[in-house]
């Protein structure tokens, strides 16, 4: 199963800072279930065991960097000591899965009803197109203010943080799921009317009055759909693999 999802977001796609792939247990387990969500700690661990999953597959890897000692000292070293106590592996797929064609940009795309979703800046590797962003067509123009409601809307979010309302229609939408800002300038650049990432700078803000709407929905919130693309992988590839998309939110953010 591991192999389906390399298959489909192979880790050479993946940025030089990041640490996709296994990181806890043994490659040849036999996986009595697969517990899908975004990020991974002690809770969605308790999950996997009570759902009788032993494989996580998360979309934001549990170990970033190396671990210097394994104790109960943070939550990540706890959640390492509990995956490994109950024989529960875990795997990520982070960047490789951003960057993928038919990822977690496409995903997000899906969710708005873009049409001719294409990347707007890509990069080969290994002979695979890639990219960090894409960009479709909404299949009417929506006012600024009608389309933010409408991104409210498909992603279930309070509020959205957007720059000044433009004044005129939007119907190229760039897209950057998580924390994208480092797009922006791509997105203007590449036509679009607006953009739609999870997290941005403040500074980042100023200077695109009237140029491009930018709507911010959250980082949480813009990936959390990440988890319907490792179910639909892993039911191509491996139909008898029970899979189970995760009930517990690990959003760390409250909005009161």
């Amino acid at each position: 199963m591991l192999s389906a999802l390399e298959r489909f977001a192979p880790l050479p796609l993946q940025e030089s800072w990041d640490n996709a792939g296994l990181q806890v247990g043994l490659t040849e387990t036999e996986v009595s279930g697969a517990l899908l969500c975004l990020d991974v700690n002690e809770q969605i661990v308790d999950e996997a065991i009570r759902r009788d999953c032993n494989l996580i597959v998360s979309h934001h890897p549990l170990l970033f960097r190396g671990l210097k000692q394994i104790s109960d000292l943070t939550d990540v070293q706890r959640t390492v000591i509990k995956a490994i106590e109950h024989h529960v592996c875990v795997v990520s797929m982070h960047t490789n899965m951003d960057n993928a064609k038919g990822g977690v940009n496409f995903k997000i795309a899906e969710k708005l009803g873009l049409r001719e979703v294409r990347f707007f800046v890509s990069k080969t590797v290994d002979g695979i197109e890639a990219g960090s962003g894409v960009m479709g067509e909404l299949p009417a123009p929506l006012a600024s203010d009608d389309f933010v409601l409408a991104v409210k809307k498909a992603f279930d979010v309070e509020c959205a943080m957007c720059n000044a309302l433009l004044r005129r229609p939007v119907s190229k939408v760039a897209i950057c799921g998580g924390a994208g800002d480092f797009l922006l300038d791509e997105a203007v650049a590449a036509g679009a009317d607006a953009f739609i990432t999870g997290e941005m700078h403040y500074h980042q803000y100023f200077g695109y009055e009237q140029r491009i709407q930018i709507c911010v929905i959250g980082h949480y919130q813009s990936e959390q759909f990440t988890s319907e693309i490792f179910r639909d992988v892993i039911a191509q590839s491996c139909p008898d693999v029970r899979t189970c998309i995760a009930e517990t939110c690990t959003n760390p953010i409250l909005y009161l």
